[in-house]
């Protein structure tokens, strides 16, 4: 109570003073307790404020930091995929920073959330579904009428994830004999495998290849991985494996490859392979030579498909065997190595060059970013003229492309030429800039190809994307281990990536492709095993 009753003589006091007395005194108590509350409360405010304040700092300093790697100079620029990995790690800090936020203000009263507009994932329907009910304590009506009956229930879905299980397939064969000794034994013969005697099965060798081609991770990481569960594969046992894949897979990728040199439009690009240099102790440079097939620009009815043929050089000797027998056009980036493919005296008979704008406005672009040049920024700005046609016309029939450009961009291009010609004249051709123009000058008989021909595109983009995952793996797997290497790693690849293309599991379409050649799968009926014909193999 308060303390300054305590002179008082409670007893001496009138009635009624007393009670004004008593009820002065309970306030101020109260007032006391709730002073001592608001202050307490104000401390963990302050605390949590600056809790948030750091928060929100933290934040803006990854902020800060992408918007360098983006927008800053070219040196400190990511990589497309290092980007995506960068943005990856802002995710999950700032989830990190709201869970934080969360538990900050968990004293605080709580309001409703408005949800946030971002892709929580689905969960498919032919996802396994595992019921877990959960019962109340009781369900005894506290009226004593008896227990409660069931009137609905509510569902919620979550994802669960089970790693990898290594399990062993035991293969038990029963031997059945006359029991008068007279018949003989029956038995039933051993199951086909690809690998005769050996440990994985075609899923186990299937998953092993998407891991490494697709996923990116190469043996020895997965020989680890198995580890971790006891189960110890050494990293050359996977690789012996590996190796008898490819072995096995190479007809149906030699098919493919038949098959797509049979249209009349093919890209071509070539990317680094690494390769083991034995003796020397260092790397060579191999290469991967990707030629892919993709219609669906034009609404073509042949299925996409890309091939990886390695090379331990980028001559254009390599480009003609890999080559031999297609005749059409070849939309390439302008490396003079095709430029073999062209010549009349070619067996096969001559090959036209589509080449690539995208190439030839990163010219510009490399200029612009360094320089401000106003003459690449209108270079640039006519590109993106023909780029806005494009996007109209993706998607429309061959002949429906050729007569917009005829009637939209061909006036623009030529416009182009001409204004390319007048800025040649000004400038000196040692200049960086004048170096970049005369590159765009001297494809340009190959840049305007697409204007008439409805099925050729304005970029080699569609090949350019498709050796992306090689160079991704090349940085997790450094190298080849040989040549052979280098083919084993573009065989599997060309499957894997041309799974892709036709929207096919590759894990999938491995395991059942791998079964398929291990039961003698017919060579008479290969072209069932193209994973654009997945649905047929038998």
């Amino acid at each position: 109570m308060f303390d300054g009753l305590k002179t008082l003589d409670l007893n001496a006091l009138p009635p009624d003073v007393l009670e004004v007395v008593l009820a002065v005194g309970e306030q101020a108590s109260v007032l006391t307790q709730q002073n001592a509350a608001l202050t307490e409360s104000n401390t963990t405010l302050a605390t949590q404020n600056a809790e948030l304040e750091a928060l929100n700092a933290r934040l803006e300093h990854f902020v800060k930091e992408l918007n360098q790697v983006i927008y800053g100079s070219r040196s400190e620029k990511l990589t497309q995929d290092e980007r995506q990995l960068a943005f990856e790690d802002l995710e999950v800090a700032q989830s990190e920073a709201e869970a934080q936020s969360d538990t900050i203000e968990m004293t605080k009263p709580r309001k409703k959330r408005k949800l946030a507009q971002r892709n929580l994932g689905n969960l498919p329907d032919h996802l396994e579904r595992i019921e877990v009910i959960v019962e109340p304590d009781s369900i005894v009506c506290p009226c004593g009428c008896g227990d409660m009956i069931r009137i609905g229930e509510d569902h919620t879905e979550r994802l669960e994830i089970v790693p990898a299980q290594p399990k062993v397939i035991v293969t038990i064969r029963p031997k059945y004999a006359c029991p008068n000794k007279q018949g003989g034994v029956v038995q039933a013969l051993a199951p086909v495998h690809l690998i005769e005697g050996g440990l994985p099965t075609e899923g186990t060798l299937a998953h092993i290849g998407v891991s490494k081609y697709a996923d990116h991770c190469p043996l020895f990481r997965q020989s680890q991985i198995y580890a971790r569960s006891g189960l110890n594969i050494d990293r050359s046992t996977l690789a012996n494996w590996m190796g008898k894949v490819s072995f096995h897979l190479a007809p149906v990728v030699d098919h493919m490859l038949a098959q797509l040199k049979t249209s009349g439009k093919l890209f071509a690009d070539e990317t680094r392979c690494p390769v083991l240099d034995p003796g020397r102790g260092k790397t060579k440079t191999g290469y991967l030579w990707a030629i892919a097939r993709d219609e669906r620009p034009f609404g073509g009815t042949a299925p996409p498909g890309v091939v990886f043929c390695y090379a331990d050089g980028r001559g254009g000797k390599h480009a003609e065997a890999f080559l031999t027998g297609f005749t059409g056009t070849l939309q390439v980036d302008g490396y003079a190595g095709y430029n073999a493919l062209t010549k009349p005296g070619r067996n096969s008979g001559p090959v036209k060059l589509a080449y690539c704008w995208t190439h030839a406005r990163r010219k510009l672009k490399e200029i612009h970013d360094r320089d401000g040049s106003p003459i690449a920024a209108e270079g640039l700005r006519r590109i993106a003229q023909f780029y806005k046609i494009e996007t109209e016309v993706r998607g429309q029939s061959a002949p429906q492309r050729k007569s917009a450009r005829q009637a939209q961009t061909k006036p623009l291009m030529d416009d182009f030429e001409t204004w390319l010609k007048t800025v040649r004249s000004r400038i000196s051709a040692k200049s960086r800039l004048g170096e970049k123009l005369s590159y765009v000058a001297k494809h340009m008989d190959g840049l305007k190809f697409f204007l008439d021909d409805g099925t050729v595109e304005m970029d080699s983009n569609i090949v350019e994307r498709s050796i992306r995952p090689i160079a991704l793996n090349r940085k997790n797997a450094l190298f080849a281990g040989h040549d052979e290497g280098g083919r084993n790693w573009g065989r599997i690849a060309s499957l894997i990536e041309t799974c892709k293309l036709n929207n096919v599991e590759p894990y999938a379409y491995l395991k059942a492709t791998l079964e398929a050649i291990a039961a003698g799968h017919p060579s008479a009926r290969i072209d069932e095993l193209m994973p654009w014909n997945f649905g047929k193999i038998a």
